[in-house]
This record gives structure tokens, sequence and C-alpha cells, in this order.
């Protein structure tokens, strides 16, 4: 069987040796749900940093996660930040926009500022810092893999907290995802305030039921 390669640290080395010296890896969670925010994390290894099961978040546990974002935030030598953006900016700019911006807060957080951001996916226009776009980059850079598990837990603990809030949901069980579930759960009690209402499903179930958007 063929096992495809682990991340490693060989973008970052190769941003090094052109010159920078704090160079962080970013990736977001959350941008295809219909209800809750989009997180982003902004991760600087350590150099030399390895790990034998730091991976992109979507191959492994939730219990692997969460022994992995333990295992980051808890160290000295790893630097990281988190931002959201939230439902009301996800409407007013879009989930794109909205996740580029979110992306942009957490690297601008960061205790040490990069000058270089290895961010996952296509390449981001117009962001403050520099920056380079590597597609399934999550599965390539360990800065990148570190960046998917801090965004992924800390979303995934926040949408627990909104399942309290809103029993109705499941969002325990699919954190927003528009699983069989929630639609049936959406269709019996309507949109929730953290629901996208500007995302088609949702939109369509209002227009459907004569709710008002607001």
């Amino acid at each position: 069987m063929h096992l495809l390669p682990m991340p490693d640290l060989s973008f970052e080395i190769a941003r090094k040796k052109s010159g920078a010296t704090w160079v962080t890896g970013i990736d977001e969670a959350g941008r295809g749900p219909l209800a809750g925010p989009v997180s982003a994390a902004a991760v600087i290894l350590p150099a030399g940093f390895k790990h034998d099961l730091l991976d992109d978040s979507k191959k492994l546990t939730e219990k692997r996660r969460e022994l992995l974002y333990e295992e980051l935030t808890s160290r000295n030598d790893v630097l990281w930040s988190l931002a959201y953006a939230e439902v009301d900016e996800i409407e007013k700019i879009n989930i794109l926009r909205a996740t580029h911006a979110a992306m942009a807060r957490a690297a601008l957080s960061l205790s040490q500022v990069p000058d270089f951001c290895l961010i996952d996916g296509l390449p981001v226009p117009n962001f403050p810092l520099p920056s380079e776009g590597i597609v399934k980059g999550d599965g390539k850079s360990l800065s990148i893999a570190a960046a998917s598990i801090i965004a992924k837990v800390s979303r995934d603990r926040l949408m627990l907290e909104y399942a309290e809030q809103y029993p109705a949901y499941g969002f325990e069980l699919h954190k927003g995802y528009g699983t069989k579930l929630h639609m049936e759960a959406l269709r019996e009690h309507g949109p929730c305030p953290i629901h996208r209402k500007t995302f088609a499903p949702i939109a369509d179930l209002i227009a459907q039921m004569k709710l008002p958007l607001e």
C-alpha cells in the first residue's frame, strides 16, 4: 500500500534560506458549515521540529487532534495564535473574505510577527504580510498542519459550547455542517442566531418558511 508522505519543514526551510527569519503556517477550520464562525490559526514551529504523528487535522481522529492540540499549545517553543470570523462578518463580506481576514488577524497577533506566511490553499490576495499559498499544505508543511490542528480543535470546542446554548440543533454531533440531522432540525426549528443565513440551504429555508432575515 502506498503511504502518503508526512508533512515536514521543507517549505519553512526554503523560505529561511531566502532570507526569512520567522515563518508561520496558517490554516482555517469551518468554511463549509452552515453555522458558527470560521477559525484561523497561525503557528511558528522551532527550527528542527519533528513529529511522527502531526498531520492534516482531517486525517486524524478527534482524540488524536485533542492530544496534539494540548501538546502544541503547551510547548514554550511553539508560537501560536487564533482568530475567528464570526457569523456577522461572514454575512457581511462573504465566507472567503471573512476567512482571509481571520487568517490575517491570526498572523498579526502572533507574539513574533512573521516575515513570511505559508497559507493552506490558494494564494490570498492583499494579505498584509509576505505569503505563499500551498494547495493541500496541511499535508505538506508541519507548521500548516499544526495550525490546522489548533484551528479545528478550537472551533470544535466552541461549537460544543453553542450546543449547550442552542440544544435543538445537535451542534455537538456535526459542528454546524449540513448533515441530515442538522437539516431536519433546521426545518423543525428554523435558524438560530449562529446560522449563516446567506448560505444557500439556510437562505432557501428562510424563503420557504417565509421567515424574517433578522
